[in-house]
């Protein structure tokens, strides 16, 4: 070759990111002399705006780097971009700029559920259709023989036929299974657990603090064989009422006792399950058929039977040890004496509004004097049948589940 040819090492691009550089080689004559070179560049000779890649790839934080696409190149084993995609990588720059100023959007999951009331829950069931429920309920007592004449005759009323649909529709939401899927389901769920807890954040689905508030295990569906979906709604009227509320959180303080503890939530479920076998032997007829509702009745017949637990629970310091024969003592009055359950509860509430505290328990309800309750607008005597009392008539219970045949008769934990 003739001549003498000189190579220099040159910046391409407007930040020094991407340039060529390569070892300097002077030709003279056909021989090649080398000169040392240091970052690729040769000592001492003149280059224009000198800068080595390596170096310049040194002084970029890695935030520039992933601008310039520059990090996933390095990381796949290629060479640096030259300086020709300097416009695409503005480009990107500015793509990368708009993500940035991007405010993420606040999770779902972080808003507290809405309560949701007992009329609304009801609500909800009475625009579901349970036909396949409906069709399975045992809404009385199969009797046979001597025993049919005899209540025939003696025993209470039956139930008024315009009646009828509404106490089926209780004894179909018992047959209801808890549905994840479904949010009123959920809501109920959620309610109970803030209004018992004092609590506004939601809870987990699954969890130990299901146990917290008395049921068995990390999943409440467990607990719901034989009454269902009810008494889940049973619990949410109980903490909802504003009458019944404060009765409701004296109940769950006793039962997180040292000694005298108890699972609310079990014990409340069997309570409604009380409450379905009395309404199913009729012995709620006389009370139905008079406020011309079923819904309101047997509310208030829970919370009374619960009322006459709480009060045998702690004036006889009971333990969990005694809940079997517990249970079957609150059951067996519950029965032979609805309507003094009932003014009991009404003596109770009276005395509660009137800020004279609670009045001392006493087992035995013959002394009890007063009207039927009224509890949930549930109204008796003058102007009853308006008021919250005849939205509840309107009301209808559907999914309640039908109490197993074994179950029948037994006071125990379920």
């Amino acid at each position: 070759m003739e001549g003498d040819i000189s190579v220099e090492s040159h910046t391409e691009g407007l930040t020094c990111l991407s340039h060529e550089c390569k070892p300097f080689e002077e030709v003279t004559n056909g021989h090649s002399i080398h000169k040392p070179v240091t970052n690729g560049l040769p000592i001492g000779h003149r280059v224009k705006e000198q800068c080595n890649g390596n170096a310049s790839l040194r002084s970029l934080p890695i935030s520039a780097l992933k601008q310039n696409g520059l990090l996933q190149t390095l990381a796949a084993g290629g060479e640096p971009m030259v300086a020709e995609e300097s416009s695409e990588l503005e480009k990107a720059r500015e793509e990368w700029e708009a993500v940035e100023s991007v405010q993420p959007a606040a999770s779902e999951e972080s808003v507290p559920t809405p309560l949701i009331s007992f009329n609304e829950a009801l609500q909800y069931f009475q625009t579901t259709d349970l036909g396949e429920l409906l069709r399975n309920i045992q809404p009385t007592f199969r009797r046979t023989g001597l025993a049919a004449i005899t209540h025939f005759f003696f025993g209470p009323p039956r139930l008024h036929r315009e009646l009828l649909e509404e106490r089926d529709l209780v004894f179909a939401i018992a047959q209801c299974s808890l549905d994840n899927s479904q949010a009123v389901h959920m809501r109920v769920l959620q309610t109970i657990y803030k209004r018992l807890v004092g609590g506004r954040l939601d809870c987990a689905r699954y969890g130990d603090h299901w146990e917290n508030i008395g049921f068995q295990g990390t999943d409440p569906a467990t607990d719901l064989r034989g009454t269902g979906f009810l008494g889940l709604m049973h619990t949410l009227y109980f903490v909802m009422d504003p009458e019944t509320l404060p009765l409701a959180r004296d109940i769950y303080k006793l039962s997180q006792h040292p000694t005298q503890n108890f699972p609310f939530s079990v014990m409340s479920i069997n309570m409604t399950r009380i409450a379905l076998q009395v309404l199913r032997e009729e012995a709620l007829s006389k009370e139905c058929n008079r406020r011309q509702q079923v819904v309101g009745v047997l509310n208030e017949f829970y919370v009374a039977t619960y009322l006459h637990l709480f009060q045998l629970w702690k004036t006889q310091q009971k333990t969990i040890s005694d809940s079997g024969y517990v249970l079957k003592e609150v059951e067996l009055f519950a029965k032979k004496n609805p309507k003094q359950m009932m003014r009991r509860l009404e003596v109770f509430l009276k005395e509660q509004r009137a800020g004279a505290g609670p009045r001392g328990p006493s087992p035995d309800p013959q002394g009890q004097q007063g009207g039927s309750p009224s509890l949930g607008g549930a109204r008796t005597g003058p102007g009853s049948g308006s008021g919250q009392g005849s939205k509840e008539k309107q009301m209808h219970f559907t999914g309640v589940c039908e109490l197993p045949p074994d179950m029948e008769g037994e006071a125990r934990l379920i």
